[in-house]
């Protein structure tokens, strides 16, 4: 007997509802008595639903959606079996997955709650723009997808000729899909680029686009090395569990080698660590390097970390570290503090040479140092207070060893006049003590070998800024600021024949950025005294169409000469050099920053340096220029070195870049202009759409690093989104 139901309004129904009793069209229950052969009942909802209560078949029909917890199925025709539990679908399948994935097929038989079942014309989307095609899919346990004559890619397809080919795709003869471990293994896999073959791998795995982390072999890289010879190294990852994972790479080369890396991760709840290590059997015996780095939280005020950079020789890092190398690597480990507007750090600190240049045996060990700082609320005629402590041992196998305790107390305030001035007035006192041994070495070079000494230095300044605004209509907003600061305090040392020693002063840099500085000596190893005054003009043109023109040009005046600046540091007369800043924006389309210092007597240049972009993103050029009289890092490398601080540093740069649609391309180029050669040279381009990243870079070092005599560097990668990079390196 065969009843037929009509639901004009698509109203939902409960089919497995109906008992083995009669039931008329105009009585179905609205509640499910029980579920059958599954834990969860079965809803539908059709323009025609048909009931053969012999037979237990039930026929849907029109805009079907018939569904059982967590899975629905979509259909223009459903015929299900209440008998066998078996639902057959045919008309433009849709299977919704609980996990969000859509499956789409010409024809579906589903049983087993839809966990078990054929598909004809499968189709599934993906996340990340996964797409995944087969003739014929064999669905187990809702987990299991096993496909035959699949295509994977995540490419959208051409708007105008859907039927073209991809940009790139993966076609394989059998594929299994698994969806409760999120991974898509291929067997007889060939990788196509515009329908084209390009590669054939008779066996592929990657995970699922929606898998973030999954056990198994990474894209493996090939290259040509100028210290490895011809190599390979495939790597595999490893997730270890929820919280923590490693990649182990060996690497083989024709060269050198071979060599095992290992990349480890695990996260905290307090915090993280990373171990990145590796060993190689190199030219000249064993090799190998240990990064570590660590960051756990103890409460909410206090932390500590450490971070281990140590390689057993200077060329190693060159020859395995395909990703480029360091001048030097530093080790640390430390404990901080944060409070209200307080801040507390002790750590201690070596370090190791990469380069031939700087001999790790005269690099210090800093065991420990201490740093406490605080800054206070506004207080006493509404002015801060602030206080700086620390204290550090160095230790040189070559060099000075010396220990140092400091302090240091400010107190600042600010106030705005009637007519828009602004007043800044400080008080400060920094002291600190000292006791070397081998003092007479580097980076001191002093005439005793032990020595102990203290130095302090309390100043007062005062400083007035009086911004004059005007407004010009037209013409946009004009601003004249005038700059005066007065600092009182007793005449410094010259540090000729001193016994204190110098760690934190080394580079004395000139500019107008640090003009207005009560110590313009970048540490307190070196405290700069007497009486001065420093003067500055400040303009500003904010024109009405956005466009700004900024500049400032200052200059200092002591009452006496200073001699503990060095000759070339502007700062050792009475009158400074002079120094300014100016920059320019018209527009988007174009900016130029620049700083000088003029000698004060002559006007020549002692230093400058520039920064010019302009153009759209379309294409956009930028320049820059650097010139400096001297090097200090040089004068303290030997006694009497400052014939080797007077070599200037004379450089400028050269830059293009286009960016136009997915295509990005760039090219650079570094010249030494006191020698009159090049020191670089690079250019690149990338293109990039929603499927396919393809990235190409060439690099050409001029300059000697370990006596290589300089070196070209070539990258080449192709990324198939969701599935890993392909790349070659070549140096």
């Amino acid at each position: 007997m065969r009843t037929s139901i009509r639901l004009a309004g698509g109203v939902a129904l409960l089919l497995l509802a109906c008992s083995g009793e009669a039931a008329t069209p105009t009585r179905m229950p609205s509640q499910p008595t029980a579920p059958v052969q599954q834990d969860q009942p079965v809803y539908y909802q059709a323009d025609t639903a048909d009931y053969d209560r012999e037979t237990g078949i039930v026929t849907l029909t029109g805009h079907v959606e018939f569904w059982q917890e967590p899975r629905m199925l979509l259909a223009d025709k459903v015929v299900y079996n209440r008998t066998t539990d078996v639902a057959t679908a045919t008309g433009q399948v849709v299977l919704l997955e609980q996990d969000g994935q859509t499956v789409f097929a010409e024809q579906a038989e589903l049983s087993g709650g839809m966990k078990d079942g054929v598909l004809t014309g499968m189709r599934a989307l993906l996340t990340e723009n996964g797409r995944l095609a087969a003739n014929g899919a064999r669905r187990t346990d809702g987990r299991i997808n096993a496909l035959t004559r699949v295509v994977y890619s995540t490419c959208d397809l051409c708007k105008d000729d859907p039927s073209r080919a991809p940009l790139w795709q993966i076609r394989a003869v059998e594929a299994v899909q698994d969806t409760e471990n999120k991974m898509i293994e291929y067997k007889d896999a060939i990788i196509d680029f515009f329908g084209v073959p390009v590669l054939w791998i008779p066996y592929l795995t990657h995970p699922d686009p929606s898998q973030k982390r999954a056990s198994g072999l990474l894209t493996p890289s090939f290259g040509l090395s100028k210290h490895l010879g011809a190599f390979l190294a495939e790597p595999y990852y490893w997730v270890l569990d929820g919280q923590s994972d490693v990649t182990i790479t060996p690497l083989i080369a024709t060269r050198n080698g071979p060599s095992i890396e290992a990349d480890y991760r695990r996260r905290f709840n307090n915090g993280t660590l990373s171990i990145n290590a590796s060993i190689a059997d190199t030219n000249s015996g064993v090799g190998g390097h240990l990064f570590a780095r660590g960051k756990f939280a103890i409460d909410d005020t206090w932390r500590w970390g450490f971070d281990l950079q140590r390689t057993t020789s200077l060329n190693y890092m060159r020859d395995f570290r395909i990703a480029g190398r360091q001048t030097v690597l530093t080790s640390q480990a430390y404990l901080e503090g944060f409070g209200q507007g307080a801040w507390s750090r002790l750590d201690a600190r070596a370090y190791q040479s990469l380069s031939t240049s700087v001999r790790s045996e005269k690099l210090p060990y800093v065991l420990p140092r201490y740093q406490y700082s605080f800054l206070s609320e506004p207080g006493w005629l509404g002015g801060r207070s602030s206080l700086e402590a620390g204290a550090f041992n160095v230790f040189r196998h070559t060099g000075t060893n010396d220990q140092r305790g400091s302090l240091g107390l400010g107190w600042e305030a600010n106030r705005i006049g009637k007519l828009g001035d602004v007043w800044q007035v400080q008080a400060r006192l920094d002291g600190a003590a000292y006791f070397a041994h081998q003092y007479d070495q580097q980076p001191n070079f002093g005439s005793h070998g032990t020595v102990g000494s203290s130095q302090g230095m309390p100043s007062v300044a005062i400083k007035l800024n009086w911004p004059l605004m005007r407004d010009a209509g037209t013409w946009g907003t004009h601003m004249i600021e005038p700059i005066v600061q007065a600092i009182a305090a007793p005449r410094g040392s010259t540090y000729a024949r001193t016994l204190i020693p110098n760690e934190d002063s080394l580079d004395q840099d000139f500019t107008d950025a640090t003009l207005f500085s009560l110590n313009r000596f970048p540490g307190i190893d070196r405290l700069e005294g007497g009486m001065r005054i420093n003067v500055g003009l400040h303009g500003n043109w904010t024109m009405p169409g956005g466009a700004i023109i900024d500049g400032l040009v200052g200059q200092g005046y002591r009452a006496r000469s200073d001699t503990a600046f060095l000759a070339e540091s502007g700062l050792n007369k009475t009158a400074s050099d002079i120094v300014s800043h100016l920059s320019y924006t018209p527009a988007k389309w174009f900016d130029i920053t620049t700083r000088q210092r003029f000698d004060n007597r002559t006007m020549n240049v002692r230093f400058a340096e520039g920064l010019a972009s302009w153009g759209a993103d379309s294409l956009r050029f930028s320049a820059g220029y650097t010139y400096a009289l001297t090097n200090p890092y040089l004068y303290y490398d030997a006694p009497g070195g400052s014939a080797l601080a007077t070599k200037p540093r004379n450089e400028g740069v050269l830059g293009v870049t286009t960016v136009t649609g997915p295509w990005r391309l760039h090219a650079s180029g570094r010249r030494d202009l006191r020698q009159n050669k090049m020191a670089s040279v690079a250019a690149g381009g990338a293109y990039e759409d929603e499927c396919f990243i393809f990235d190409v870079s060439f690099q050409r070092r001029y300059t000697s690093i370990n006596n290589d005599h300089g070196a070209s560097t070539i990258l080449f990668e192709v990324t198939l989104k969701t599935i890993g990079e392909f790349g070659f390196h070549a140096l």
